[in-house]
Formats: C-alpha cells, sequence, structure tokens
C-alpha cells in the first residue's frame, strides 16, 4: 500500500505531495488537469516504467530531472530518480539502497483499467500481445527477460533480411534455434495464462452480466505447444526466401493471437457495446485474482477513468471487488463516484500545477 507521493519536475507537477487511504482513493479534477500524471507516477513508482510514453518524455517541460519519493505501509521508502545530464539515467532506489533496475521481486503488482483496455477486443492483434506480456511479467520472474531476448534476437534475424543479399540458412541458423527455444516459452506461458484468465472470466462474467453466456478465451498460437520449438525452427528455415522477400520474420509469438468467444462466436463480431465493457471489466477482476494468489503484495488497481464508462449497474458490480484492494480512481465528476463508497473513499482534489 502507497500511503504518500512526492512528485518533483514529473509531467504536469512542479513539487506536489500527496497523501492515500488505504482504499479507494477518488481522484478529481477537470480535464487535462493532471489527474492521469498521478496514475502514471503511482505505476512508475510500482513497476519502475510507464505505460504511455518513454522515461525521457516523463520530465516536467523544460526540467532535466524528475524525482518521485514514496511511502509505503510498514516504513518502506521508494524513490525513482531520472536525469538527462551528461547522459539519460533512471535509478532507483528501496529503503535507501540504490538499484539500476528493478527486478520482478521488487515490483508492486498492478492493475490498470485505462480507456484504451475498452478496445481491447477490437482492437490490433499487438495490443492482446502487449497485456498478455506485461502480465506475465508481473506472475513470472523470469519472464521480463525471455520477452527482451526474443525482441533481441528477433530484431537481429530481421536486420540480416532486410539486407539485399538473402542470407544463407547456415547464417541465420543460430538465430533460429534461438527464436525458436525463446518463442517456445512465451508461447506456452501466454497459452497458459490465457487458460487460466479463461476460466476466471467465464465465471466472472455470468455474476456482472447476470446471463449464462459462455465467455472464452483461445490462444491461437502457431504450432501445438507441446513440440512448438521444433515446428518453428522448421518453418523459419522453410521460409527463408518468403521472409528475405518480406523483411520481416513472419511466424513466431510476436505475430500470434488470443480471441474472446461468447457461445463459440467471435466476441468481436457478436458482442455488443455493454457485453465488450463487461468483458474487459471481468479481464481486470481476473488479474486482481490472479495477482493476489501468486504475489505476496496485494495488487494496487488503477482506474484511469474508466467509471464513467460503466453504467450503473456494471460500477456496482466492480465496486463489490475492490474492498480488498487499494484503488486510484480518476474522474471529473466525483459525484458520480462517491455514491458507490459512501464513507469509504478519499478525495483528492487536483488544482492547477503553478511554476
Amino acid at each position: 500500500m502507497i500511503e504518500n507521493l512526492r512528485l518533483q519536475h514529473f509531467r504536469s507537477y512542479n513539487d506536489t505531495t500527496f497523501e492515500f487511504g488505504d482504499k479507494v482513493n477518488i481522484i478529481v479534477g477537470p480535464n487535462a488537469i493532471g489527474k492521469t500524471n498521478l496514475i502514471e507516477a503511482i505505476l512508475v513508482v510500482a513497476r519502475g516504467s510507464s505505460y504511455r510514453v518513454a522515461d525521457s518524455e516523463l520530465l516536467r517541460h523544460g526540467q532535466e530531472w524528475f524525482r518521485l519519493d514514496g511511502g509505503l505501509a510498514g516504513g518502506e521508502t521508494r524513490v525513482v530518480k531520472l536525469q538527462t545530464s551528461p547522459r539519460l539515467v533512471k535509478s532507483y532506489e528501496i529503503n535507501h539502497k540504490p538499484y539500476k533496475r528493478l527486478l520482478a521481486n521488487h515490483t508492486i503488482p498492478v492493475v490498470l483499467f485505462e480507456p484504451n483496455h475498452l478496445q481491447l477486443l477490437h482492437g490490433a492483434p499487438d495490443a492482446r500481445r502487449q497485456y498478455l506480456d506485461d502480465l506475465l511479467e508481473q506472475t513470472i520472474p523470469a519472464y521480463a527477460s525471455f520477452r527482451r531476448n526474443y525482441k533481441r534476437v528477433l530484431s537481429q534475424r530481421n536486420s540480416l533480411l532486410k539486407r539485399a543479399r538473402t542470407p544463407t540458412t547456415q547464417e541465420l541458423f543460430p538465430w533460429d534455434i534461438r527464436l525458436g527455444e525463446l518463442g517456445a516459452v512465451i508461447a506456452r506461458e501466454r497459452s497458459k495464462l490465457v487458460e487460466q484468465l479463461s476460466q476466471a472470466v467465464t465465471a466472472t462474467y455470468k455474476v456482472l452480466s447476470g446471463t449464462d453466456t459462455a465467455v472464452t478465451l483461445r490462444y491461437k498460437h502457431y504450432f501445438p505447444i507441446e513440440t512448438y520449438e521444433s515446428n518453428l525452427l522448421h518453418k523459419l528455415t522453410s521460409h527463408l526466401d518468403a521472409d528475405s522477400a518480406r523483411g520481416f520474420t513472419t511466424f513466431g509469438p510476436h505475430r500470434e493471437d488470443f480471441e474472446v468467444y461468447f457461445n463459440d462466436s467471435p466476441a468481436e463480431l457478436v458482442a455488443s457495446r455493454g457485453e465488450t465493457r463487461t468483458v474487459i471489466l471481468g479481464l481486470k477482476i481476473a488479474e486482481l485474482q490472479l495477482l493476489t494468489a501468486l504475489r505476496d503484495t496485494p495488487p494496487l488497481l488503477l482506474l484511469d477513468d474508466v467509471f464513467s464508462e460503466l453504467d450503473g449497474a456494471r460500477r456496482q458490480a466492480l465496486t463489490k471487488y475492490l474492498k480488498n484492494y487499494q484503488t486510484f480512481l480518476t474522474t471529473t465528476d466525483a459525484d458520480v463516484v462517491i455514491q458507490h463508497f459512501m464513507n469509504h473513499a478519499t478525495i483528492i482534489p487536483i488544482q492547477d500545477q503553478e511554476d
């Protein structure tokens, strides 16, 4: 739990400190006042990076450094610092001990619900892949390393494919072997996660919607999970000419996806706007349950400008799941939100930031 947070030269904030309650914190203010920036700062303290932009874009305009100081329950302190001179460097401190990078066991689990997530079912596959990979990084300590290495090897292979001369099988073979190994790990972990999410969402959706609609999630992998490495290696080798002509690698987990089904029909074809929102809400609740089961620390719940997107029934359904979590919720109208929480909310007004 985060008890307080000081923001210096971060986004729209020059030097501001906030005190938080241990239940629901309602961050209220007009649009473009800095509500999302505060949510972003909480996420950076918890997980080390933003969900929106690169580190350099987190700086307040005209400044060369930012600093976030968080006070947590039990007296723990966390500091995130970034400087641009003489070079761009980000560093961390936990209880005054310095770190260059936050490992998985250093992070605070977070469930983020922001407006773009409402497009998760109907948007591009890349958003769904990122959704799975971000959640896996919070639940599997080594996954971030597998993800980074896969991207690096894929980039190297694609660089060779973009050359004027078609690379030989021998030149690509070491990269193909490694891509197969790393790709199999990623595909297997994604497949297991989708199965877990599917089981949770199936039950949650029925509660949220009050219907018997069967909602399932399916991971769409290219090859059987059990023999993924050998199948991917064979496909990379046999499709060398086609990949070289295109200039990129056409097979692997970087091209895979998951799909949501309503009674065995693709949700993107049959789900209404309200049904889509209910599925996404179910996914977020499933994340909370999964992280609670797998991590020692209860996850923080960040709801950025989405409460107004839900109707009264779905708001009420969501609030029933929040009582065990510290929640940060942004809104332009506190009256719309506070009625759902009675006396269990802390109101945090955001004012214009002075220079």
